[in-house]
């Protein structure tokens, strides 16, 4: 972390009256704002300057500053603290505030309370003779597209909480202006403190946790993790990594997707619960541990709801199959669960402890857990909290997997330890610069559907980026390869897949760009995982870029794109429905036939691909709903993700394979 980040607050000693006299000036850090850039929110130190008629912020230091932008102060209609509301805050400036101007917010962060309060009394003193101040203003954050306080999704929705000029939004008065206090205000007495068996009830509200997972720890600030044991949040510094501490005593840093809440009703702690694992999986993963009685609970297609799935060779017919069960709950309250037959427990733990024993109306006794432990440990964002720089001498370069747009990539390991994928970025195939500062934000991205960064190597040419090695390389050579072999589940749910990797891209505002099979990945289980997103920002080839080029991706565009060059995760929901016909034509070309300009020509003219034999109409429905002319027509993600598991809960006898996808049995 940089040194003297929180620099005191000055009050300057110019004249007032002039208009570039210096009210304050202090090194504060800035969110972006997202007007241009497609990322997830990021956070730069800036130097922010306060005077008569201008809000400036600066990046570097005031000896040698360069300015990044303004805000005229009559433009102001909005200055206020902004309340945190449970968000963890990813900068070391904890207390936010909020400047409305126009139809933009800033959020600003300052190093204390005390800077946060001079800064938002300072400003509103300027714009009290504003004649645009908003009567109403959003007193929480906008986050993953909607207002944290009234879950409105429309950014610019009119604000839900009264503004007073004069107050903050805890309602406690500002301190006087010096010469304006009136003599006849009626001061009230602080409230009394609350009693100290109250403080250190408070205290108490201790959140423990339990390890899913072994982690080994590979920094001294971190804190290893032993698979059950549990251990005492401290501090969540942002989403991918808390501060924990151990029974030991020892504290340390902790990869949040490592462990789970300990209380009764969370499930995540049990063997047999496998969450965000569709019908098919289950049904692959039951059939290639093939135990009578084989079992696990997972999310059903319902939210909210669950599902036992069973695996059983005690049919009539003695062929293996997999039943599944609803879990079914009773009207009123409390709320009580049951499965086949009615014996109604209180919990899910209790049920299935009873089902351990009793079938009770299910083909077979639940007897053998087959769930995620022992199995693979996730992916964590950077191999520690806040490394994203690697040192290059603790990579050991092995066999060349392939080269791409940006350079040759490498199987290799981390520290002699971790499998990874480096890719050697060739020198002028990219925006080197731009995407460094970008890196950092790119690693905070971590899902089970999309490919980990872990980090990059900058302070050498050619740079390093260190990302998830996947076993079986790209989603476009697997599907060709294996052309022939795949069950309309196994392509259904490569499909759900890459849409949960892409509704994660979505909820945190980041564009993809160019979405297709050859920018998936596939692991040694079959997973299938979005790669490269956002990668196309920073290309520097024309023919690549330009949409006139040969090597732009025409058939995956819609014609936003190849007209205007106009992005959106709209246009990433287009290029989601191309990678599914690639899926289900097993990896054909679209438009073989056409070059890239006879398919301008014919999408715009409303021409799209034909139905694949192996999509069915309803799949192909899903397809022609994200081929919409009208970008906001196209459904989101999230809907996409639906839709599909929806399509992979019915129940039709599943045609999978016993092994799985074709090739797992070698």
């Amino acid at each position: 972390m940089r040194e003297s980040v929180c620099v005191c607050v000055r009050l300057s000693t110019c004249v007032c009256t002039m208009s570039a006299a210096v009210v304050l000036e202090e090194m504060l850090i800035k969110r972006s704002q997202q007007k241009k850039r497609t990322s997830p929110l990021n956070y730069k130190e800036r130097l922010f300057v306060l005077t008569k008629t201008r809000l400036t912020y600066y990046e570097g230091r005031a000896e040698k500053r360069f300015k990044k932008g303004c805000v005229d102060i009559q433009k102001i209609r909005c200055v206020e603290i902004v309340k945190n509301g449970g968000v963890a805050i990813p900068c070391q400036n904890k207390y936010a505030f909020q400047i409305v101007y126009e139809s933009n917010t800033l959020y600003i962060f300052a190093p204390t309370n005390e800077s946060r309060n001079i800064w938002v009394q300072n400003i509103k003193e300027e714009i009290k003779h504003n004649s645009l101040i908003v009567p109403k203003f959003h007193p929480h954050f906008w986050l993953e597209g909607m207002w944290l306080c009234c879950r409105q999704a429309e950014k610019l929705a009119p604000g839900c909480e009264e503004y007073n000029l004069q107050r903050d939004i805890s309602r406690k008065p500002l301190p006087p202006i010096p010469g304006e206090e009136s003599s006849n205000e009626v001061r009230r007495p602080p409230p009394p403190p609350p009693p100290e068996d109250e403080e250190q009830e408070e205290e108490s509200k201790e959140e423990v946790v339990i390890a899913m997972y072994d982690f080994r720890g590979p920094e001294s600030h971190d804190l290893p993790l032993i698979c059950g044991e549990e251990y005492t949040i401290l501090e969540k510094c942002d989403v991918n990594w808390y501060r924990a501490r151990n029974k030991y005593g020892e504290e340390g840093y902790i990869p949040s997707n490592y462990v789970t809440e300990k209380t009764s009703d969370n499930l995540d702690r049990f063997l047999w619960f496998c969450k965000n694992i569709n019908r098919a999986k289950a049904e692959e993963q039951l059939k290639n541990e093939d135990k009578e009685g084989g079992f696990m609970v997972r999310d059903s297609s319902s939210p909210g709801a669950y599902t036992v799935s069973l695996y059983t060779r005690s049919s009539g017919d003695g062929l293996a199959v997999v039943r599944h069960y609803y879990i079914k709950e009773t009207p009123g309250t409390p709320t009580q669960f049951y499965l086949a037959e009615r014996h109604l427990f209180d919990t899910i733990p209790e049920l299935i402890e009873y089902h351990k024993h009793n079938a009770a109306g299910l083909v077979a006794r639940l007897r053998y857990p087959v769930g995620n432990q022992g199995r693979n440990a996730p992916t964590t964002a950077g191999f520690s909290y806040d490394k994203w720089e690697i040192n290059p001498a603790e990579l050991t370069f092995m066999k060349e997997l392939g080269s791409g747009q940006y350079g040759v990539v490498r199987l290799g390991k981390w520290r002699a330890q971790h499998k990874v994928a480096i890719k050697a970025i060739r020198e002028g195939a990219m925006s080197e610069d731009d995407f460094i500062e970008e890196a950092k934000v790119m690693m905070r991205l971590s899902h089970p559907k999309l490919v980990q960064l872990y980090g990059v190597c900058t302070q050498q040419r050619p740079i390093y980026i260190v990302t998830e090695f996947m076993e079986l390389g790209c989603l476009l050579n697997f599907l060709r390869q294996r052309r022939g072999s795949f069950s309309f589940e196994d392509l259904l749910s490569i499909s759900l897949d890459v849409a949960q990797g892409m509704a994660h891209l979505e909820a945190n505002g980041f564009i993809h760009r160019d979405l297709a099979a050859r920018n998936c990945l596939v692991n040694e289980s079959f997973v299938v995982k979005v790669s490269d997103f956002g990668m196309a920002r920073y290309v520097l080839d024309d023919q690549y870029t330009s949409s006139m080029g040969s090597k732009f991706p025409v058939k995956w565009s819609p014609p936003e794109v190849f007209n205007f060059c106009k992005y959106s995760s709209k246009s990433d929901v287009w290029s989601y429905g191309v990678l599914m016909w690639e899926v289900f034509t097993e990896g054909k070309m679209p438009f073989e036939q056409n070059q890239n300009h006879e398919v301008v020509l014919m999408v715009t003219k409303g021409h799209r691909l034909y139905r694949p034999k192996m999509a069915t109409p309803p799949i192909y429905e899903v397809m022609e709903q994200c081929w919409k002319e009208q970008p906001e027509e196209r459904p989101p993600f999230s809907d996409i993700c639906v839709l599909i598991t929806e399509a992979l809960e019915t129940d039709a006898p599943s045609t999978r394979s016993p092994n799985g996808y074709p090739g797992n049995s070698t």
